[in-house]
């Protein structure tokens, strides 16, 4: 079925910046779309990759412009890695199972299935993992620019004071470079809340070593508006429409 959107804003705008906007596709994708003669407004194929849609123009989008790309997201329990196994692991790509689906997804990966992880987890890390096909989704993600928060709550060992906390919000540097600004609390006991927007290579779990405590436990929750929720463990489902949308607008 051809995708189909009614453009419902007062100031005219460019078809391709909409259609970013949007989460459909990036501007250079929306030109090459153009181009291809599958996008149409109001039954008129659009030929001009600067052409502006008005307001209560409905936009099509052809099927011709092939399958959406494929985003699912996984909730990982430890023991699996993210991507790139070494022999004797298991990827997280090999979880997505038709038995292990949560709702309908328009196909099942299988071992020739290329989707890769949006914002990695460690082996020893559970919780909230995105693996995908989709260029634009993946670069507002873990793009340069990317402002994404990603929330953890993580399990510790060794006193908790007020002092490692402030560190751990600011001050520490990794690798000879000054870690960015986190939000990290205490939810109770040994428990803390992470919230990062950067992903350094097992970032939290040195954080902690760096203020005397060790890691026992890390699940991610949250990726931008992208709650884990209720999704078991080991189970996945595909990503939404809208879901996609709010990840891309940041």
């Amino acid at each position: 079925m051809a995708w189909t959107r009614l453009y419902d804003l007062a100031e005219p705008q460019r078809i391709n910046k909409w259609l970013g906007q949007s989460g459909v596709c990036s501007r250079r994708e929306a030109e090459a779309l153009i181009e291809q003669g599958l996008i149409s407004i109001d039954g008129e194929i659009v030929t001009d990759t600067g052409r502006k849609i008005l307001q209560g123009q409905t936009l099509v989008l052809s099927d011709g412009a092939g399958p959406a790309p494929l985003s699912v997201v996984l909730h990982k329990p430890m023991g699996i890695v993210s991507a790139q196994p070494e022999p004797g692991q298991t990827p997280a790509a090999r979880l997505l199972t038709r038995a292990a689906l949560v709702g309908d997804s328009p196909s099942i990966p299988d071992r020739d299935t290329r989707l890769a992880p949006l914002g990695r987890l460690d082996m020893d890390s559970r919780g909230l993992l995105l693996l995908s096909d989709d260029g634009v989704l993946a670069k507002a993600i873990i793009g340069p620019e990317s402002n994404l928060e990603k929330e953890y709550l993580v399990r510790v060992t060794g006193k908790i004071t007020p002092e490692k906390i402030a560190r751990l919000c600011h001050g520490l540097s990794m690798d000879g470079r000054q870690l960015k600004p986190a939000i990290v609390s205490v939810v109770e006991g040994q428990q803390l809340r992470f919230i990062l927007k950067e992903g350094r290579n097992r970032q939290i779990r040195r954080m902690c070593e760096l203020v005397g405590m060790h890691v026992m436990d890390l699940v991610r929750i949250r990726i931008g508006a992208l709650q884990l929720g209720d999704l078991a463990e080991g189970k996945w489902r595909v990503l939404g429409d809208v879901e996609r949308a709010t990840l891309i607008a940041g």
